[in-house]
């Protein structure tokens, strides 16, 4: 389990600006993976399956998670992929939250 999946998701409460620069570009580096920081605004990962059910399972484990978090991302469900899309909407930008609920994600797969 990655340093970040081990950490819990923390409501943020705005007031607070974005990630920018080197905070960014290290939780970045440390979430690896596949993800992609788009605009430096949100995460994104398409993730892929053998078939629609197991694309859909995977979805309902992102979705559990995330209600247990707290987070809820965007999920786009088709077949044999899932693709999702990550920012803290409060502030319109990047929290480290964001980064521990995509290392979340990808330990849904393990």
């Amino acid at each position: 389990m990655s340093e970040l999946a081990k950490m819990r998701c923390v409501p943020c409460k705005g007031g607070v600006p974005p990630l920018q620069g080197d905070a960014l570009k290290a939780l970045t580096e440390k979430l690896g993976g596949g993800w992609t920081v788009v605009n430096d605004h949100h995460l994104e990962k398409e993730y892929r399956f053998k078939n629609f059910r197991q694309a859909l399972d995977f979805t309902s484990r992102v979705g559990e998670m995330a209600e247990e978090q707290g987070h809820h991302p965007d999920i786009c469900l088709a077949w044999g992929k899932v693709k999702l899309t990550v920012w803290t909407h409060k502030i319109d930008g990047l929290t480290e939250s964001d980064f521990v609920f995509a290392a979340r994600a990808d330990e849904l797969l393990a």
